[in-house]
């Protein structure tokens, strides 16, 4: 018997009803997805990756050997793992949830990540950290909104606290690309022993990769014995 007055009762029960029996709408195309977020027929056109991509930071390559780049100067993190391209649509996808407060595709980009990390092996999850002043003007942290649920199909643990951003920054998108590495030097602090820790920093887009790249220095010098980035979407150089 439900706790909740009878009108309540009742309309919730009409809310979940209405759920199971009414189709959803496509985010992109508003056709009936059923109770996914987007329809088969635009998920089968979201833009994969490449094929041959390096194997540190996932931007294109010829044979899938490292980048140039990651061989002039390594990254801390050691793998890249993306569900995504970054180009239309999912850029308005990853806009919707950081910009729109559409929090229920921070459960879909999740479960894009599943299969490609399923059968590898963490220790915890790191979801990228915001500036208290960021978090507070957005009103939640869509790497941590995202590593939620993921942790949850991974039965892993997600660890808030470790590490934080405690500089704030002007964002990322705004400057060029060679002053994002200066721009997020010593952005991150961490507050843990990671010794040994095999650890899966989630973010939602890696453009550059200077900011994921910063924070897996600072989870570096603290221990880590290895980091595996884990993004929705990579914005390819080229």
């Amino acid at each position: 018997m439900s706790i909740l007055p009878y009108p309540i009762a009742v309309k919730a029960f009409a809310d979940r009803l209405a759920n199971s029996l009414l189709p959803a709408s496509c985010l992109l195309c508003g056709a009936d997805s059923g109770k996914e977020l987007i329809c088969p027929a635009c998920h089968a056109d979201l833009p994969p990756l490449p094929a041959q991509r390096c194997p540190l930071c996932a931007d294109q390559t010829t044979h899938g050997e490292r980048c140039g780049a990651c061989l002039k100067d390594p990254p801390y993190f050691d793998v890249t793992i993306a569900a995504f391209r970054y180009d239309f649509p999912v850029d308005r996808i990853v806009h919707a949830l950081k910009y729109g407060h559409q929090l229920a595709i921070a459960g879909w980009c999740a479960r894009q990540l599943i299969a490609p990390l399923k059968d590898r092996a963490f220790d915890r999850l790191v979801p990228l950290p915001l500036h208290h002043e960021r978090l507070r003007q957005r009103g939640f942290n869509q790497s941590a909104e995202i590593a939620r649920t993921l942790a949850a199909r991974l039965a892993l643990p997600v660890d808030l606290d470790t590490v934080l951003r405690t500089r704030a920054t002007p964002p990322q998108a705004d400057l060029p690309h060679p002053e994002r590495q200066r721009n997020v030097r010593g952005a991150f602090e961490c507050r843990g022993d990671l010794s040994g820790q095999r650890l899966l920093l989630i973010d939602d887009v890696m453009t550059t990769a200077a900011t994921a790249n910063e924070c897996a220095r600072t989870l570096k010098l603290h221990g880590a014995a290895s980091v595996t980035v884990a993004v929705v979407a990579r914005a390819l150089k080229n």
